[in-house]
């Protein structure tokens, strides 16, 4: 049994955020107790999304609440995306990457299947705020961040405070 009560929001440059993501094999009670703390350390750092690796966790999970209630959070399990739409440039953060912004280029619209605590497969379609959410938390699937996804403009802006981080956070 894993003890993920210990997990707790993991910044950049710490390993795990620049892994793809292993598949959840089983849904268990652990994967129950991780969803859960996922959804209190979403909630406790005032964000909308979380993603495992986010947790210090290599998995493929990640939880959505756009108005950032524990109560409101959405579990995805090895979630697949399909993008469409008009590709649009929002300002976007990220808690892994605290104090980093940046107009990031998305999809307007995006299809999420997965599977849920049940077990039970299901598609969801996200536009707007959710659509982006859902980008950005399958992007940590897949070892991704906004940095990644900066302009070379905004990625020379981010350089000191990414310098910063590393320095904090690096192992």
């Amino acid at each position: 049994m894993t003890d993920y009560l210990k997990c707790c929001l993991t910044k950049f440059p710490t390993p795990v955020l620049m892994d793809t993501a292993k598949p959840v094999e089983e849904i268990n009670d652990d994967i129950r107790q991780l969803a859960d703390r996922m959804k209190d350390i979403m909630v406790e750092a005032k964000g909308i999304g979380l993603a495992g690796p986010q947790a210090g966790v290599n998995l493929r999970i990640f939880v959505v609440s756009t108005d950032g209630t524990k109560e409101n959070a959405k579990v995805y399990i090895n979630p697949t995306i399909k993008v469409e739409g008009s590709i649009e440039a929002n300002e976007e953060g990220c808690l892994s990457l605290p104090g980093i912004y940046g107009k990031i280029k998305r999809y307007s619209k995006c299809t999420v299947t997965a599977t849920d605590l049940d077990g039970n497969a299901f598609t969801e379609v996200g536009e707007g705020l959710l659509g982006r959410a859902f980008q950005h938390e399958y992007d940590h699937l897949e070892g991704r961040m906004i940095k990644d996804r900066l302009s070379t403009p905004a990625k020379i802006r981010a350089k000191r405070r990414l310098k910063q981080l590393q320095e904090e956070y690096g192992e």
